[in-house]
């Protein structure tokens, strides 16, 4: 009895002081939570930190190349430095022996009576030959089947062969282009051989107004000169009216957005809104989807772009003992088959039609560096001296660039709605080239050349797009809803720009002194400048700076871009097979396909003269052509008969995985040759 006694006391004492300790502890946290009030009240608010919108714009457009840039090495003068002597010396007359050496460099030295005296003279190197092979491939095959939304059905039409179709655009284009079947590529004796081909075909080549291809062909005339401006679709522009790539190709189109413009309301198409955010669902309604079918077949883009710059070997003036052979030549063509039919169930429906377009733009400009300042006169004085280094045998500048793009994307569709939003893409592919090259080598003065000169730019560019399609109806096949389709809107693109740096038509019959010069080089003797130091080109120059070439210069700079393309799309329209939908929305697109090419050539030659000791030979041709075929046989069938002829049901007894196949992607097997566009060119 007193031990639980005790325990009761024990309890309450213990529960009295646990009480004790809880009311010290709430009047210790009273006490803090007032100084705690009291700090923040007394605490200066930070603001918030300002949000600001910037808006960057870099308007700038490249201007022309332009040959005089700061970083351009100056001129050697030639240093005179006099040294008094009590004495003379004369050093012994050394013959040299044996032919040039590509690296030694020979000095003629005038005679100088002072007490003695020497001269600094530049070091000079002879250029190195180069070379570029350059072969870029694309090829792609994306034929895809896509069955969607309950209809229950198998598509299995024909498969496509556009072959025949390619084939023949090929053929009209071969007719086109003159120098199609010449190549560029072996020895230098037949790198110059094929030059002076190009050159006699392009001088015999006009227009054949019977062709099948809408051909427009420029030649250089006599009285205006070479061919100069930008043509667009065989029209000379300006080149601020000259349309611009950025404003028709998606793939370059320039997304602009004015921050400060209130948007309209959230965006529908969001499905990045979180739940718990007010825009959540805000604009759907009830928060049900229209149903809609939305299939997108074609969007495809093949672009080759090339850009290059020689300035491997620049010169204020050329001398050549033999011939000059010079060629600049753009040739475009745009070839395309797009044969279209369509159900007359879509009748009621919007045609999204764009037209195609094929542009082919061409630029030819020359610069002179020399126009428009003041020439050095005699006053300024002429070289004193000249260095000489040597190439012996041809010295090869060349650049061969091939850019090559090759895709089908050849699709069959069954589509149905199924009470919700169906969105499917099958094309959308983009392949890109693209390569340049910039190559900047050895300033001379002069360069002399035993031989004969070769100077070629040429560029070749040709589109193929083969767009026949297929939109039919199976029985049964109705909508009420807003329809629209487009199976066009293609866009077929060239642009090419040659720039020649140097100046236009100075050519003139080569001197007696220089050669003479060449000659000697030629025999292995160090000789003399003779009168070339006092030419007018030379004036203001303290010492020469002098390249020989034994053999031929070969400058020849070649682009060639070819986009192939076959889009030919089987769409079949059909309905749920269970509960139609005939009130969704449809919006079917096998067009809008996208080929582009863009090249230049900047070829920096002889910037005031150059002299001839033969012939000069000089051949310009812009050649742009369009070529438009059709497919009668495809164009002549009725749409709704061959989706009907292609279509069949599933089997009742078909297993579950079976009746899910509509619903698959089944790309065709890389082992199968589905299309016969490829083989042509497999």
């Amino acid at each position: 009895m007193y031990t639980m006694q005790l325990d009761k006391m024990t309890e309450v004492i213990s529960h009295f002081i646990g009480m004790f300790e809880i009311s010290v502890e709430e009047a210790r946290q009273l006490k803090t939570y007032d100084e705690f009030k009291i700090a923040a009240a007394t605490k200066e608010e930070t603001p918030d930190l300002p949000n600001t919108n910037v808006n960057v714009k870099a308007p700038y457009t490249l201007d022309d190349f332009d040959p005089h840039v700061p970083y351009m090495g100056v001129k050697p003068d030639l240093v005179l430095n006099t040294v008094s002597s009590s004495f003379w010396y004369t050093p012994p007359e050394i013959v040299q022996h044996g032919h040039l050496s590509p690296g030694h460099h020979h000095f003629h030295l005038p005679h100088l009576p002072a007490f003695g005296g020497g001269m600094v003279l530049p070091n000079i190197e002879p250029p190195g030959a180069i070379a570029a092979y350059i072969n870029q491939e694309i090829r792609l095959s994306d034929n895809d089947y896509v069955g969607a939304g309950g209809h229950g059905l198998i598509f299995t039409p024909a498969a496509v062969d556009d072959s025949s179709h390619l084939a023949s655009l090929m053929n009209v284009a071969a007719d086109v282009s003159p120098i199609d079947d010449v190549t560029l590529l072996g020895t230098p004796d037949d790198m110059a051989a094929a030059v002076v081909t190009m050159g006699e075909r392009i001088a015999a080549y006009t227009e054949d107004p019977s062709g099948e291809a809408n051909v427009f062909v420029l030649h250089p005339d006599a009285t205006s000169g070479p061919i100069l401006g930008t043509y667009v679709n065989g029209q000379l522009v300006d080149d601020a009216d000259a349309p611009k790539a950025e404003d028709h190709i998606n793939l370059l189109k320039e997304q602009h957005q004015d921050d400060e413009v209130a948007s309209a309301g959230p965006d529908k198409d969001d499905y990045n809104t979180p739940p718990d955010s007010s825009d959540f669902m805000s604009g759907w309604g009830n928060g049900l989807l229209s149903p809609c079918v939305e299939v997108d077949t074609g969007t495809n883009t093949l672009i080759n772009s090339a850009v290059l710059t020689n300035n491997w070997t620049t010169t204020s003036v050329v001398a050549t003992v033999g011939n000059s052979y010079e060629i600049n030549a753009i040739i475009q063509i745009n070839a395309r088959c797009d044969t279209d039919i369509v159900s007359s169930s879509l009748n009621g429906w919007k045609l999204g039609n764009a037209p195609d377009e094929a542009f082919n733009i061409a630029a030819f400009k020359h610069i002179d560096p020399s126009a428009g300042s003041v020439a050095p006169t005699a006053a300024d004085g002429f070289p004193a001296a000249w260095v000489v280094t040597q190439v012996t045998g041809d010295l090869i500048i060349t650049n061969w660039i091939q850019q090559y793009c090759f895709m089908t994307d050849n699709d069959t569709t069954v589509m149905s709605s199924s009470g919700v939003r169906t969105s499917v893409s099958t094309g959308d592919n983009t392949a890109i080239n693209d390569v340049s090259l910039n190559e900047l080598g050895h300033y001379y003065d002069l360069i002399i050349i035993g031989g004969n000169i070769y100077d070629a730019n040429i560029i070749q560019q040709m589109n193929f797009l083969i767009d026949n399609d297929l939109i039919g109806a199976v029985d049964g096949f109705q909508t009420s809803g807003e329809g629209s389709y487009s199976t066009a809107g293609n866009l077929l693109w060239n642009d090419a720009t040659i720039i020649n740096v140097g100046g236009q038509n100075h050519y003139e019959a080569l001197p007696t002194s220089y050669l003479q010069a060449a000659q000697g080089f030629a025999a292995g003797k160090d000789a003399g400048p003779g009168d070339i130091l006092n030419d007018p080109a030379f004036a203001g120059i303290g010492a020469l700076r002098v390249l020989y070439i034994s053999g031929d210069l070969l400058n020849v700079q070649y682009i060639s871009q070819t986009n192939v393309l076959g889009d030919s799309d089987q769409v079949a329209l059909a309905m749920n097979q269970f509960v139609a939908h005939p009130e969704a929305e449809w919006t079917v697109t096998t067009g809008g396909n996208q080929v582009a090419n863009f090249a230049g050539i900047i070829d920096v030659d002889g910037t005031d003269k150059t002299y001839v000791g033969g012939e000069h030979y000089s051949q310009e041709i812009l050649i742009q052509a369009d070529i438009i075929s059709s497919d009668p046989e495809l164009g002549g069938q009725n749409p709704d008969a061959l989706v009907n002829e292609a279509i069949a049901f599933l089997a009742d007894d078909a297993g579950a995985d079976d009746t899910q196949m509509d619903h698959l992607i089944v790309p065709t097997p890389d082992h199968v040759q589905a299309d016969g566009v490829q083989t042509i060119l497999g």
